[in-house]
């Protein structure tokens, strides 16, 4: 009975703080509670504030160059073309292939120089 009481007191502790979204952070090999968290290697990332990217941890907001655009580096990828004999990239959504035919989502970008 001692058992299933602790269990239980143990139980409406962690509700209450993942309930309430109480930070808890990592220490030493401990880890977070109530957030959101993957792995890269043998580091944690929380994933409402990073991605897994280019074998790197980056911060969700993180840009990068496509041509003249800039686009999100976990959510896009810049993808060059040729057209009519001149370069330029689009920018697509992560996991829509690069070879597909332009989308009405998609950012038309000019190579800069």
């Amino acid at each position: 009975m001692a058992a299933q009481c602790c269990i239980l007191a143990v139980s409406a502790a962690l509700y209450i703080l993942c309930s309430h979204g109480a930070p808890v952070s990592p220490t030493g090999a401990h880890l977070m509670l109530c957030q959101p968290h993957m792995t890269y290697g043998d580091k944690f990332y929380h994933t409402l504030q990073h991605c897994h990217c280019d074998d790197a941890v980056v911060p969700l907001g993180r840009a990068g160059k496509c041509g003249n655009c800039t686009f999100r580096v976990c959510f896009e990828q810049c993808c060059p073309r040729s057209l009519r004999h001149q370069e330029s990239f689009l920018v697509k959504l992560k996991g829509q292939s690069c070879s597909w035919a332009p989308s009405p989502d998609d950012k038309v970008c000019r190579s800069v120089g």
